[in-house]
């Protein structure tokens, strides 16, 4: 056997796991610390910090689930995505042909272009540190204590860019009294080989303790190249987390985290779905003829076979750390003050083939370095009669990239191939300044009100620069170069600008009712806002020119978008938390709606991709969850989300009837992306127990999503008629050890997660796929 750096990082992963599970013969098992903040009550109850503090879920007055680590381990979950098809109304998935990117909408609201400058619309927070980059953010959930899903917004305690809602993944937290550790080793299907470790353990006993994670994650790819027999869409991922927890008395806790994740992947490929077209010049360039690059689905139905023009070994790297420091104090009579620091840096480079063939049409080289600085400091009330939150908060975030995009198959010159490359660089900053306050008023021990304000101040600056170069190999005299530099190259006088600021307030009040101590009533109203910004895809003056009526209009920046949902829930524990039941309806008023759309092919010019606010959507629905136990062997589980979106306005100003939402102005054609009317899940688990120390679970579950659009310009070949998948697993535990056996998606069903819009550059219309059937072998230990 050859070795190297990739078979020596799996010799290590396997050495952690065995090294933990020697430890499970070596270590007594100690008792257990009861830290309410590490785990669910004594009571079974589900504790949540969606509100900042902790609290029963079944007391919260959000739609709000909680996915403990078990959960998510026997829901196959090795990363955020395989939630998908478990929360009502909820879509994350890995995002825009990149390994690492989470394509996240709730309620059909999300981030429709994956561009830096684009913010998201979900929230996502580690340990109360927020992501502001969907890069990076398809976390691995290997030291998890469990996910919550905040669907709706959540601008009074989260602020700008969780206008759909937020994730919060809470890690586990180090045992201030007993030594824990944990390890599993999984294979699977395409060889998978999975190694995580976590062991957590006392420095000073009841004072310093210090836990340690990490996982090594790899699988070949699962799509195949016909041309080469190279495999694709692959996993390599190595990850760790060190927390380090003090306490100074009863009155203060110290948390110190540190986090790294690497990931060396292949290419992700996609599927072309529309014919590639390009443009054949003629001598004096006063006219094009299209033709034809390549055909729409070039292997016939999918089948896990793609091609791409890369063909050096170009593939996707990611490195994104952090690190972070959280105080809480106890300040007594009720009071207690919390600090957030947090400093994050990114740096991926990622190759992407747009097109998805060996074409060389939309193949790009996207480097990004990205850090952030926030701040967050919370004083926290917690009276018998008011309860609430205050706080500040402070992001400093800079952004740059350097890119690269290599058209040769795109353009001639009477028959004659002309190599076209695109170079871009540009940088952003942000900063962002927020208050916030939310109390809760209990009129009686039934009855509450709850009422929240923030204000959000938000500067960004934003400069690029880009070099289009088309030129003959062996045409001397056809060498066409231009520069395009933004905001410089408007004209007058929106080439001054300098930066553009947003401010927002974003109210909400909940009225609740508790009839019993395990039940709850509420409704809401809130609104949520996410940041405007810079088109980073300009690269001429039609990217940001927009006609209205008639009215050309140079439009250099877009707005923010803004929500109000109205709100109505009830929740309910029955029978010692044997039936647990929620449900809820909403309806929700969405505004200035962002869509980087297409401006049609325009040949030598690279095509346009402007970016409009593009008006009103109403969001309406309702979503039901519920868990039953009809003995303490059988746990039922059931999911329901309903979804109705619809446009309102769509103000697209390029009212040509190939490419537009609204070709006439009076007549919207088009529907919401990533807004399946219909989601659900049905699950089961059986446990039995074998002699006195072992016990037999198996079950599983099946989710359906349904039809939905995964382009903004609705395209025939970007679209998912919806489907279903099934999982099931089965697990034997021991005194310590468990083995478990699982088959993901058992019908094998094919299905699409994402798309890809670029029809203004050779009609570049790209779906991806999710994973086929596959199954895994796990052997685990803890103690």
């Amino acid at each position: 056997m050859t070795w190297t750096p990739h078979s020596a990082r799996r010799a290590l992963a396997c050495a952690l796991t065995a090294s933990v599970a020697l430890g499970a013969f070596t270590v007594p098992a100690f008792a257990q610390d009861a830290d309410p903040a590490a785990e669910d009550s004594a009571t079974g109850d589900i504790v949540v910090i969606a509100r900042k503090r902790l609290e029963r879920v079944i007391d919260v007055p959000i739609a709000v689930t909680a996915m403990s680590d078990t959960q998510l381990e026997k829901m196959g979950a090795n990363d955020l995505s395989g939630v998908q098809g478990s929360v009502p109304n909820v879509n994350i998935v890995q995002g825009r042909g990149s390994a690492s990117s989470a394509n996240m909408f709730i309620r059909g609201i999300g981030q429709p272009d994956a561009l830096q400058t684009f913010d998201p619309a979900v929230g996502m927070y580690v340990d109360g540190v927020y992501m502001s980059r969907i890069q990076g953010a398809l976390l691995n959930l290997f030291d998890v204590q469990r996910v919550e899903v905040l669907r709706g917004p959540q601008g009074t305690l989260y602020g700008k860019n969780t206008i759909g809602g937020a994730v919060n993944v809470v890690s586990k937290k180090p045992d201030l009294g007993a030594l824990k550790a944990e390890g599993a080793f999984t294979f699977g299907r395409f060889n998978e080989m999975t190694a995580k470790g976590y062991v957590s353990a006392p420095l000073v006993a009841d004072t310093v303790a210090l836990s340690l994670a990490g996982i090594y994650d790899d699988r070949d790819g699962i799509v195949t190249d016909p041309k080469t027999g190279k495999r694709y869409n692959d996993r390599n991922n190595l990850a760790g987390r060190a927390i380090l927890r003090a306490r100074a008395g009863e009155a203060v806790e110290l948390l110190l985290a540190a986090d790294y994740t690497r990931q060396r992947n292949a290419l992700t490929l996609g599927y072309a779905t529309a014919p590639l077209v390009g443009f054949n010049y003629n001598a004096t360039f006063t006219a094009v003829t299209p033709f034809v690059i390549g055909a729409a689905e070039p292997y016939g139905a999918y089948d896990y076979k793609a091609s791409t023009s890369f063909a050096n070994g170009e593939g996707q790297k990611l490195d994104h750390w952090g690190v972070s420091g959280t105080i809480n104090v106890d300040l007594g009579n009720s009071l207690s003050l919390t600090s957030i620091t947090a400093y994050r840096r990114l740096h991926s480079r990622n190759f992407v083939d747009i097109d998805a063939t060996e074409a060389q049409l939309g193949d790009v080289f996207v480097n990004v370095h990205q850090h952030q600085f926030s701040q967050e400091l919370q004083l926290k009330l917690d009276a018998d009669a008011l309860k609430g939150v205050l706080g500040l908060y402070y992001l400093n975030e800079h952004i740059q990239s350097h890119q690269e995009a290599y058209a040769n198959s795109y353009l001639r010159y009477v028959g004659t191939p002309l190599n076209f490359l695109r170079t871009i660089d540009d940088e952003q900053d942000t900063k962002s300044y927020a208050a916030f306050g939310q109390l809760t008023y209990n009129f009686t021990p039934q009855l509450s009100l709850t009422a929240g304000l923030r204000y959000t101040h938000e500067r960004k600056q934003y400069f690029r620069t880009t070099t289009a170069t088309t030129k003959s190999p062996t045409i001397a005299a056809v060498n066409i170069v231009s520069t395009y530099v933004f905001p410089t190259s408007l004209p007058a006088p929106y080439n001054a600008l300098t930066g553009a600021s947003y401010d927002a307030w974003t109210p909400s009040a909940t009225l609740s009712y508790k009839p019993t101590p395990d039940t709850l009533v509420y409704a809401s109203a809130s609104r949520g806002f996410k940041s405007g910004g810079f088109n980073g895809r300009v690269n001429g003056l039609a990217d940001v020119t927009m006609s209205v009526n008639g009215v050309t209009t140079v439009v250099p920046t877009f707005k923010p978008e803004s929500v109000w949902t109205y709100e109505a829930g009830v929740k309910g524990s029955f029978l010692n938390n044997r039936v647990m039941l929620s449900a809820d309806v909403f309806y929700s008023e969405y505004k200035d709606f962002q869509a980087r759309v297409g401006g049609g092919n325009t040949g030598i010019t690279g095509g346009s991709f402007p970016v409009v606010n593009a008006g009103k959507l109403r969001i309406q629905g309702f979503e039901f969850e519920g868990m039953v136990k009809p003995s303490e062997a059988l746990t039922l589980t059931a999911s329901l989300g309903y979804l109705d979106a619809k446009y309102k306005e769509f103000n697209d100003g390029r009212r040509a009837p190939a490419f537009s939402c609204n070709p006439t102005g009076t007549a919207i054609i088009c529907k919401p992306a990533f807004a399946p009317p219909l989601s659900f899940r049905l699950g089961a688990d059986y446990k039995v127990p074998l002699g006195d120390t072992a016990s037999l679970s198996f079950g599983g579950d099946a989710r359906f999503v349904d039809k939905q659009w995964l382009s903004v310009d609705n395209r025939p070949g970007l679209y998912e008629d919806g489907y279903w998948l099934g999982n099931v697993y089965a697990q034997v535990d021991f005194d310590r050890f468990y083995l478990r056996g699982m088959i993901k998606n058992v019908g094998n069903a094919l299905y699409k997660t994402d798309g890809q819009e670029f029809s203004s550059v050779g009609n570049i219309q790209t779906v991806y796929y999710g994973d086929p059937r596959t199954w895994n072998v796990t052997v685990g230990v803890r103690f």
